[in-house]
């Protein structure tokens, strides 16, 4: 009798060739988004391009007096566009109250604004250091006023660049001017 010898052999489908490399590819292309976005957040926001995360020292502890941002040019915002951070540069001032306001000439066409809610959490960069804040919209007239003049203060010192004008100390506040009430989140 002769004997029969089976060769068994492992044949590789074509198909599990294709669905490795396309997760390969998937996981690669993860990463790469991920470290672009990633670098992309250590250098912007810049000037008036938008950025994702802030990055910095954490603050260690609650601000009650804010007065110290009016010795900074601008502050740097992040909030939370959906699930993707979104940061900025904008104008901040104190009052001598020690009370932080955000300022947004012509509001109602910025993105970040837009998706500012109630309580918002956020966070502030001020010179290298992040600190959690909490976001308001202020709506009530007079405490605009209050913001809209310590804006105005600041800018005399400030202000000067074709964005970024010096208002002149009388400068009432214009109609299109939002502002928003900056609060410790710690």
């Amino acid at each position: 009798m002769v004997g029969y010898v089976m060769s068994e052999s492992i044949v590789e489908s074509p198909v599990s060739k294709t669905i490795i490399i396309a997760i390969s590819a998937s996981v690669a292309a993860i990463i790469a988004l991920a470290l672009g976005f990633t670098l992309y957040s250590s250098i912007c926001p810049c000037e008036r391009t938008p950025g994702g995360f802030l990055f910095g020292e954490r603050a260690p502890e609650r601000v009650n007096d804010w007065t110290f941002a009016n010795s900074e040019a601008l502050c740097q915002i992040q909030i939370y566009a959906g699930i993707r951070p979104h940061s900025i540069n904008l104008n901040c001032m104190s009052t001598s109250q020690g009370e932080l306001f955000l300022s947004c000439s012509v509001c109602t066409r910025k993105y970040w604004a837009g998706k500012v809610e109630a309580n918002e959490h956020a966070m502030l960069r001020l010179n290298g250091i992040v600190y959690p804040v909490v976001l308001n919209r202020e709506t009530d007239p007079a405490r605009m006023d209050t913001a809209w003049s310590a804006r105005v203060a600041k800018l005399q010192t400030f202000g000067g660049a074709a964005i970024n004008p010096t208002p002149n100390p009388d400068a009432p506040r214009p109609d299109h001017w939002w502002t928003f009430h900056v609060a410790s989140a710690i």
